[in-house]
């Protein structure tokens, strides 16, 4: 059974370049075309997992300022 705790929530581009300052639509898109970020195609629209956008941009850092390790 799926619950709002393990829920996992998926970003449109245009919401992972929103939620990341200094990237752009057009980057984040040549992210999932290159396989750099994976994703998936829902009809035109490439969906981002927030967590996998994440890791994909700052590693294993918290985005946040302190190490996550």
């Amino acid at each position: 059974m799926i619950t709002p705790k393990n829920r996992k929530r998926m970003l449109t581009i245009k919401e992972a370049s929103a939620l990341i300052d200094g990237l752009t639509e057009y980057q984040i898109g040549r992210m999932c075309i290159s396989g750099l970020v994976t994703c998936f195609r829902a009809g035109k629209k490439y969906l981002v997992s927030e967590k996998v956008h994440m890791k994909a941009v700052f590693g294993n850092c918290d985005p946040e300022g302190g190490d996550a390790a």
